[in-house]
């Protein structure tokens, strides 16, 4: 570490809030004839190539070490779409169309002990133990704020995105070298979560999966290809446990949710780890959480990953405590965590010392040189553009701090 170094490295779990000329050039996008793709013009990559210029440069005067594109790339059907991160996946595969078929409004589906099976994701357990929270308008969890149009699979799954992710990885390394960057980040949807939609085509729910593992891997490919950082965003992981009904065991949840990271570790083969991270969250919405699982019931499971380096949760007030856990669990050799120490569910702004106190906690269990600091979820469309950046400031000043003591 040099005093222009700090040891702490500082970035963020991928959404970051698009300027208002790119969320009114969405709006202005129209849909395909199938219902859920929006259409590219020269005139909108043109836009999204400067936006990301723009955001990166943005994020590096701001502090943080390991940017990104912020998620632009990844096409919203309304102006604040907090499905993006995972409905730009359907823009990008072949085999999907609309049918009558929702995931969050299907009928409830029960699980039996060693057959765990996910149920809507309106019937999620804590969904249900605050019915009348998210069905009131003022709540700020109300359901079907921005809804989106869920495709099923009704044929082979295929990959169309290669100029779409072109797009993405050119204009995010092009951005990072302009800022002068060391490195970028780009997120990628993994094969459990992209398989929550119908399926009609293929004959089993693991059948289902492993298609998606090969269908991703070419956008796993091209992001590493382009010299940049993979990250796989997977709530799943985490998210699925509240959305089985009756609460499973946790051992069958285990092996439930090892089928998903076999399928994606199958979808990762050959690329290198230490130039991916993966993103374990517990769904980014502002509820109550109380059914959440806890981390240490699939922290295993998590770094069964073959990834570099993992991003998970640990600023908001339902899972900061499970720092804790790495008291007990030994991060691999070679391996990174990157802990949230700013949180996406609340405007209340941390304090740089509050955010070094939680980078501290990490670094005393794993060590500084291992540690990214985080933001708990994406910032984008989930608080106030003015209050994220806020909080990216906070980031960084916290990060300069914690390197400051653990220099000592």
């Amino acid at each position: 570490m040099t005093a222009t170094t700090p040891l702490i490295r500082t970035s963020h779990a991928g959404s970051l809030p698009r300027t208002p000329e790119l969320i009114a050039a969405n709006e202005s996008r129209s849909f395909a004839d199938d219902g859920f793709t929006l259409d590219r013009t020269p005139e909108f990559d043109g836009l999204l190539e400067h936006a990301v210029a723009d955001l990166v440069r943005r994020q590096t005067e701001t502090g943080i070490s390991i940017p990104g594109d912020g998620e632009y790339g990844k096409a919203m059907s309304s102006p604040v779409d907090y499905g993006a991160w995972w409905t730009y996946s359907f823009q990008r595969t072949s085999g999907l169309e609309l049918t009558d078929f929702n995931p969050i409004t299907q009928g409830a589906v029960r699980s039996t002990p060693g057959t765990v099976r996910l149920t809507s994701f309106a019937d999620r357990r804590d969904w249900t133990r605050f019915a009348d929270a998210y069905a009131d308008p003022t709540s700020g969890i109300a359901l079907g704020k921005n809804a989106t149009a869920f495709p099923t699979c009704t044929g082979p799954l295929g990959y169309i995105g290669q100029d779409a992710i072109a797009t993405d990885t050119r204009n995010l390394r092009r951005a990072v070298d302009a800022a002068g960057a060391t490195d970028g980040f780009i997120t990628a949807l993994s094969p459990g979560s992209a398989s929550r939609i119908g399926n009609e085509y293929y004959a089993t729910e693991e059948e289902f999966i492993w298609a998606w593992a090969e269908v991703l891997r070419h956008e796993y490919k091209a992001i590493i290809d382009a010299g940049l950082i993979l990250q796989i965003d997977d709530p799943s992981v985490a998210e699925n446990w509240d959305q089985i009904n009756p609460e499973p065991s946790v051992a069958d949840y285990q092996a439930f949710t090892r089928i998903r990271v076999e399928a994606l570790n199958h979808a990762l083969h050959g690329l290198p780890e230490d130039r991916i991270r993966f993103h374990l969250c517990w769904g980014s919405w502002h509820g109550p959480h109380t059914t959440d699982i806890e981390l240490k019931n699939i922290v295993d499971v998590m770094l069964e990953v073959n990834a570099g380096g993992y991003s998970f949760e640990a600023a908001n007030a339902r899972h900061e405590h499970e720092w804790r856990v790495w008291e007990d669990v030994t991060l691999p050799d070679g391996k990174e965590i990157l802990p949230g120490v700013v949180g996406h569910a609340t405007n209340v702004v941390e304090h740089p010392e509050l955010v070094a106190d939680r980078i501290e906690r990490f670094a005393s269990l794993v060590g500084g040189e291992r540690v990214i600091a985080s933001t708990d979820c994406g910032l984008g469309g989930r608080i106030h553009p003015q209050i994220a950046w806020a909080k990216l400031e906070s980031l960084t000043r916290g990060a300069e701090l914690a390197s400051a003591r653990l220099a000592r």
